[in-house]
């Protein structure tokens, strides 16, 4: 025996049951951001002032190149996550709302996937 009444039922009120990956995927980016900003920022202050070549072999190295890529997808998969909340807390109307969620995700995939070639690009050169 259920205790909703039938016209809750009738409605579709209740809990959707997935907000809870989202909210988990949320959280495991943000602390998956806390060592790779620590080191993206310390990395980059360390190379603020070193010639261009001496911040190129840095960069060579296949352990910089991974955790720079892992950085970036992380960064723009944590801010795609924060952004579809925004979205579906703000935007009343349910097609603008999806659209501006596919705008997000779509920009963000490009994004990151422009971060990634001109990772490549120094790497292989």
């Amino acid at each position: 025996m259920k205790l909703e009444s039938n016209l809750r039922r009738a409605q579709g009120l209740g809990a959707a049951k997935s907000g809870v990956y989202h909210w988990i995927a949320q959280r495991i980016t943000a602390i998956a951001l806390i060592p790779l900003g620590v080191w993206f920022v310390g990395g980059f202050i360390v190379l603020l002032t070193a010639p261009f070549e001496e911040a190129r072999v840095w960069f060579l190295s296949p352990w910089a190149v991974t955790l720079a890529i892992s950085f970036i997808l992380v960064l723009f998969y944590h801010g795609a996550l924060g952004m579809q909340v925004i979205w579906e807390d703000y935007i009343p109307h349910d097609l603008t709302r999806w659209c501006f969620i596919v705008a997000t995700k779509l920009l963000s995939l490009l994004m990151s996937l422009l971060a990634i070639v001109s990772i490549f690009k120094v790497f292989l050169s």
